[in-house]
């Protein structure tokens, strides 16, 4: 299928306006500092508390996942200053299937940088790959993240009843969205007539 080569070097998309790379070891404190904010740790799985070394952890997989086939991450970064305003990635599910997820630092919301990214990947995704399907799930209090599913072409599938677990371990809600690859989507931000 050749989703993307052991040891294929990193890859830079962008749009002008986001652009997105793999994680270096000076993003760790970006990445700190987002990680203090409520609304990622209430939405995204990661250890609390979230601390100076866990960064450097987190940056140090993700930059990783470009030694193997499987996963896929970036940073998310301002395009004409290089700040880091989040991550994206795409984990490879089965053959024909990869799941995405993201989170923003609040310093990055409210100026599309989060549908601009998922839309890079999603296009780059189905370029390079033979993906069929790409999906994502959001907590249902998570509405901020199923606008940016939405504005980038994904469809709500619905609600899966306990997919997940929280961090207690209690069964937790999700809500599905899905992009095929010959869904219609509509244009990119930016492109004529938008």
């Amino acid at each position: 299928m050749g989703v993307s080569g052991v040891g294929e070097p990193p890859v830079v998309l962008t749009d002008g306006v986001v652009a997105l790379r793999a994680f270096e070891p000076d993003d760790a404190p970006a990445v700190f500092t987002a990680c203090q904010d409520p609304l990622i740790a209430r939405f995204v799985p990661i250890p609390q508390p979230y601390t100076a070394a866990t960064a450097r952890r987190f940056v140090a997989r993700r930059r990783a996942d470009w030694d193997g086939e499987t996963e896929r991450s970036f940073a998310i970064t301002d395009a004409m200053t290089g700040e880091v305003m989040g991550a994206i990635a795409r984990h490879l599910r089965a053959e024909h299937r990869a799941e995405l997820g993201y989170w923003l630092a609040p310093w990055g919301r409210g100026r599309g940088m989060a549908t601009r990214a998922l839309r890079l990947v999603g296009d780059w995704s189905f370029e390079v790959t033979g993906l069929v399907r790409l999906e994502l799930f959001t907590h249902p209090d998570n509405e901020a993240s199923g606008r940016v599913a939405l504005r980038a072409g994904f469809y709500r599938e619905g609600v899966r009843r306990g997919w997940d677990l929280d961090r207690d371990g209690l069964p937790e809600d999700d809500v599905f969205y899905a992009l095929l690859r010959d869904d219609a989507r509509p244009p990119a931000p930016g492109a004529a007539g938008t």
